[in-house]
């Protein structure tokens, strides 16, 4: 007996042309739904992780250089910047230096093409939103692309679901918005589907290096992929303490009933468990979202399943039309790239810097990368110079790019001596600002900072 309900949703994704592994997965995280599972990892289940192996203890060998020249990098720039209030895509927002996030990693990479005599291909995982953007502002790169490899592979869309009957959503005023992203566990069925494993095994490359788009710290290191070729491992992800910031970022344990690591997420938390969650005493290690893989291990397990992989289900909660209250509530079903962890046997974390783990999912994080903080280097890397403070921007008047911009019209504050910048109300910094120690700023009417003042 079939479900009628998941009959439309196959039907809408065959019509709009998605590949058997993709539509294999949305199957997958469909019958879970419909089983009634939640998607929760529970806390009871879960024994944090503790010692794992750290980068510091890496070597810099001829076997890590060999790693490194068989290693290609992955970059998810499926997102378009909609919580700053952007229409195109995040990774063109500018940076430091009037470059963009996607100017600095392009950098990066051909940085380390010429300091370590590797090949060192970067692709991005694009959405139907991004491609067509990103592919422009790489054309200013000619020396970017290496050999016949595209500089891209496009994500999947799925159908958002009516979260009262489960049938595919229909919304004519937009059609678009009928369809959503699968999270980035669609990493999986799309590159498979992409059909990029192999050729990247032809070329030579065994080892994948994947991060976020807007995580300038994830820079590939011949250590990282020297010690993820030594240690056998399918699958390998980045860990770093967990500050005050991560309170409700995704963290790695181990689930008790098998010894595996596991990836919870703030969807996967039940509300009652959410203080155990966001304890970083208890969960000291965040996930940053960078993952080593080994293509031929990858390669074994997509084959043998469809070209997907069954990963933990994450249930989003949405109205059809995000920007209205009244539109029809709808669910849509998620996966996430971290996830698998769990799904390969012998799969790793390891320990590394803060400095790997610069993501920025507001404008307070991108004031941090402004700042007097980082200083910026020729080679297009980010370099603390302190500890980065803790800021905290009203979101009522700094939530929105072009609002934000408008309040340091001169450039950001130095932070380089502050601890904590809260920020309530609007205000609009002058030139020259100094922040110290653990600064709060609020305010009722909108205020304007002087050029030169010292905030403390």
């Amino acid at each position: 007996m079939t479900d009628p309900a998941l009959d439309a949703a196959i039907a809408k994704l065959t019509a709009d042309g998605a590949a058997p592994s993709v539509i294999a997965s949305f199957i997958d995280r469909f019958n879970r739904l419909a089983s009634g599972e939640t998607g929760y990892v529970h806390e009871a289940d879960l024994e944090p992780l503790t010692d794992p192996p750290m980068l510091a203890d890496q070597t810099l060998d001829d076997a890590a250089m060999q790693a490194l020249a068989q290693t290609a990098v992955v970059r998810l720039n499926g997102g378009l910047g909609t919580s700053m209030g952007l229409a195109g895509p995040k990774c063109l927002i500018p940076v430091r230096d009037g470059l963009t996030f996607l100017d600095i990693v392009v950098r990066q990479i051909l940085a380390l093409r010429e300091a370590h005599d590797v090949r060192l291909p970067l692709l991005l995982m694009n959405s139907f939103n991004t491609s067509e953007a990103s592919l422009k502002a790489l054309e200013q790169y000619p020396q970017l692309p290496v050999g016949d490899l595209p500089l891209e592979f496009v994500q999947s869309r799925e159908p958002k679901l009516l979260d009262d009957t489960r049938m595919p959503a229909a919304w004519p005023a937009n059609p678009d918005l009928e369809w959503c992203p699968p999270g980035h566990g669609d990493f999986y069925p799309s590159l498979y589907a992409s059909g990029l494993i192999t050729k990247l095994l032809d070329e030579g490359f065994r080892y994948l290096f994947v991060a976020n788009i807007d995580n300038l710290g994830a820079v590939p290191d011949p250590r990282l992929a020297g010690w993820f070729a030594a240690s056998g491992a399918p699958y390998a992800a980045e860990i770093s303490e967990r500050t005050d910031m991560d309170r409700k970022g995704g963290h790695l344990a181990h689930r008790i009933a098998d010894g595996r690591l596991v990836l919870r997420d703030t969807a996967q938390v039940s509300p009652d468990e959410m203080d155990s969650f966001i304890d970083i005493v208890k969960h000291p290690w965040t996930h940053t979202n960078n993952l080593w893989l080994d293509l031929r291990q990858v390669a074994a397990v997509l084959d043998a399943n469809e070209g997907m992989l069954s990963l933990p289900l994450i249930i989003n909660k949405k109205t059809v039309d995000p920007a209205d209250a009244t539109s029809p509530a709808v669910v849509q079903l998620e996966g996430a790239m971290g996830a698998a962890v769990e799904v390969f046997d012998g799969a790793q974390a390891i320990g590394v810097p803060r400095s790997r783990f610069l993501p920025v999912k507001a404008t307070a994080d991108l004031l941090i990368l402004r700042s007097d903080i980082y200083e910026f280097t020729d080679d297009a890397r980010l370099i603390g110079r302190a500890s980065s403070p803790v800021v905290r921007l009203d979101p009522d008047f700094f939530k929105l790019i072009d609002d934000f911009e408008a309040r340091f019209p001169a450039g950001p504050p130095s932070l380089v001596e502050a601890t904590s910048l809260h920020v309530t109300g609007d205000f609009t910094f002058g030139k020259g600002v100094v922040v110290r120690g653990d600064a709060v700023l609020s305010t009722d009417t909108p205020q304007s900072i002087p050029d030169g003042t010292v905030v403390d």
